[in-house]
């Protein structure tokens, strides 16, 4: 349950004096409908207004406070002509222009002959300063009521600034005294105020500098902010811990057969990171680990090595992939690392139906299959496993904290109530920052080795005016037997983006080089997708046409030429992950980045750091400091959090702090039963991080 002393924070904004349903409705799509939402957005700027001594020394674009003598009222001829008010002082005249009029309100804020104090914009048109809709207009003696600085907030379309500042001011008045959750020291050292001290700040600054991201007011809370988030994840991780784990001990046996059956040596980081994944699968806690793998770095080995030392101790494997062309790869290659320890290998799509279906789950509940391929259907109720050791959930970027923690609930099912241990892999490596915004509640390894004998691939920028000796070169690749991938942006051709469709691209390849064009896009069904994808990988296709479908799970090791078309309309992480496709083989691949002029400059940045390096944790870092966070794997999509007072470019060193601190709290005070874990929980329930609080009272 919420702590009654929040309660105020989360009634709703409506119960503020003087906001009413409507106003409640347009703040709810400006900033939120709940006294917190509306406290904890920042400001998205700051005016300031000059207070000036006569009209003629304003200049233009300046915010301006001036005292002015009322001359004339000038209404428009007709409704739709604006309304004008000249004022002067003994140095100039100044036009008041007035839209959408009403013309008795004018007249009684703007009384001829009478002396106000008027703020606004200042700009001129043929030599005669203008001001549009002044934003204040009162009598000379309230001149020292229009502030010198005024907060802006997000807006909607019906919502004045004037409304929402009403709002923030009442709901600021509403906000409780709050038991400090931050450790006392780290108070001290930073100099920070306490809660609500920081959001009075935050909402009032009395300069430029105040309005900041880095000033103390606004670090604090934005600490708060990464504080609750992390300590989420920090009680994810020991709940996950704290879980009857098991000890898969074994001889290794199985993981011996897989090495010496394997077509290669395995890479040192291959090595190192299973080492990694056994220490944890020999532990008796759950394991929960992220495994990062760059492009091509074969991660699939790494899963195979586990699942082998899984399947020894008598348990099952379950492999969940985003898309059923990615579960059947995932078959198909760990059948073969796995088939010289003769374990079974199944997939469980949506595509399986009836006999075959039923075979599978029975194989499944009695433990037949030791290893199974799937998405996410796997983890429907009626799928039954013998015993769940282990999941491996791959492509985790599409997947949240939320859903790792219902898919490891599956192994209860098993007949010895434990729950089975986690691998989630990714083939995109993350940068740092984000690994421990959205992964904190799981160990990481890296596998930064690509497999021996691999050549670099060359990456070659090349303006679209010169596609067409592109095409011509293709020829010459066709020749040698090798294969083509060519990526567009968009499906169908678009008036609107002037980007070449693969559909239009298609028609144009396969004019020139016949039937041998295959085209892959998001919009066939998942069995033509499929039956393409295969084609090309046993050379039935020459060229594949294709959108970023490809980008996950399309592998086909003849393919030694990767060309992206409008390449400067892609993220750095993206041309990394379309370029890994190719140099999957020992032959020499290229990467042609087809751009159209003129580049901008991060998108020349992009394509420059793809020209100059193949390391993939390098390249996600450089794509975070030219996008920033909220740009980085499609921020939404990725499970990534949208954070509202912490700026992750700028709050780097507290995200780092944060970690540390939360997971020294989680683990010293898991039910969150001291002074400052008390506080603590109001903190959770303020930034609404409840996950944590339900996996602390679950145990």
């Amino acid at each position: 349950m919420r702590p009654d002393i929040l309660f105020p924070l989360f009634a709703d904004i409506s119960t503020i004096s003087g906001i009413g349903p409507r106003s409640a409705e347009l703040l709810d799509k400006a900033m939120g409908r709940r006294i917190r939402d509306v406290v904890l957005t920042p400001p998205s700027g700051l005016v300031e207004r000059k207070r000036l001594q006569s009209i003629s020394s304003a200049v233009d674009g300046d915010m301006v406070i001036l005292n002015v003598h009322v001359d004339t009222h000038k209404p428009g001829a007709t409704r739709r002509l604006p309304y004008r008010v000249f004022v002067s002082d003994e140095t100039e005249q100044l036009e008041l222009t007035f839209f959408h009029a009403r013309p008795d309100y004018l007249r009684r804020m703007l009384p001829e002959g009478a002396d106000v104090v008027i703020s606004g914009k200042i700009e001129h048109f043929r030599g005669q300063p203008q001001m549009t809709h002044p934003d204040y207009m009162l009598p000379a003696k309230d001149a020292d009521q229009i502030p010198k600085f005024e907060t802006i907030y997000p807006l909607t379309s019906g919502l004045t600034q004037k409304m929402a500042r009403k709002a923030v001011i009442g709901a600021l008045a509403t906000c409780p005294v709050l038991a400090e959750w931050l450790d006392p020291a780290m108070v001290a050292k930073y100099q920070w105020p306490n809660w609500l001290d920081a959001l009075q700040h935050l909402h009032a600054p009395t300069s430029k500098i105040e309005a900041g991201e880095d000033t103390l007011h606004r670090s604090r809370l934005a600490y708060d902010e990464l504080l609750a988030r992390q300590l989420a994840l920090a009680l994810a991780r020991e709940h996950t811990r704290r879980q009857h784990g098991r000890s898969f001990k074994v001889t290794g046996e199985y993981v011996q057969e897989v090495l010496d059956g394997a077509p290669f040596k395995p890479t040192d980081a291959q090595s190192r990171t299973f080492e990694e994944i056994q220490a944890d699968l020999n532990a008796p806690t759950r394991m929960a680990r992220l495994l990062q793998g760059d492009v091509g770095a074969g991660k699939t080995f790494v899963a195979a090595l586990a699942a082998a030392h899984i399947c020894e101790a008598g348990a099952q494997v379950a492999i969940m992939a985003p898309t059923e062309i990615l579960a059947r790869q995932h078959k198909v290659s760990l059948e073969a690392f796995l088939a010289p320890a003769n374990l079974t290998v199944e997939a469980l799509t949506g595509r399986d139906k009836g006999k075959q279906r039923t075979a599978i789950l029975s194989g499944l509940a009695n433990g037949h299959i030791d290893v199974i391929c799937g998405t996410h259907a796997l983890f429907q109720d009626q799928v039954e496993f013998a015993d769940l050791g282990l999941a491996i959930i791959d492509e985790q970027h599409r997947f949240g904290v939320r859903d790792r923690l219902r898919l490891s609930e599956k192994g209860k099912r098993g007949q010895k109530g434990h729950k089975p241990d986690i691998l989630v892999m990714t083939a995109t490596p993350i940068p740092r920052t984000l690994a421990l915004t959205s992964y904190g509640d799981m160990d990481i390894s890296r596998l930064d080795e690509k497999p021996i004998g691999r050549k670099p691939i060359e990456t070659r920028i090349v303006p679209v005016e010169k596609m067409q000796a592109v095409i011509d070169g293709l020829e010459r690749v066709l020749d040698k037997g090798e294969q083509v991938y060519w990526v567009c942006p968009l499906v169908e051709d678009s008036e609107i983006l002037d980007l070449s469709s693969a559909e239009e691209r298609h028609r144009h390849l396969s004019a020139r080089f016949g039937e041998r064009v295959g085209l892959l896009h998001g919009r066939l069904k998942a069995k033509e997708k499929e039956a393409i994808a295969e084609g090309f990988k046993r050379g039935q296709y020459d060229i594949l046409v294709a959108t970023t479908v490809i980008e996950v799970g399309v592998d086909a090791p003849g393919a030694t030429v990767m060309v992206i078309e409008h390449s400067e309309r892609f993220g750095l992480a993206q041309l990394h992950q379309l370029r890994g496709r190719v140099g999957r083989n020992d032959k020499q691949s290229s990467c042609i980045l087809l751009y159209k002029g003129p580049l901008g400059v991060s998108s020349k940045a992009r394509l420059e750091i793809m020209r100059e390096t193949e390391d993939g944790f390098l390249i996600a870092e450089e794509d975070w400091t030219l996008r920033g966070s909220g740009d980085l794997l499609g921020a939404r999509q990725s499970g990534m959090p949208a954070y509202k007072l912490a700026n992750l470019d700028k709050h780097k060193a507290l995200l780092e702090t944060a970690v540390t601190d939360a997971r020294l709290l989680a683990s010293a005070d898991p039910k969150l039963e001291s002074a400052r874990g008390k506080a603590v929980l109001n903190l959770l329930y303020l930034f609404e991080q409840d996950v944590g609080v339900k996996l602390m009272q679950s145990g």
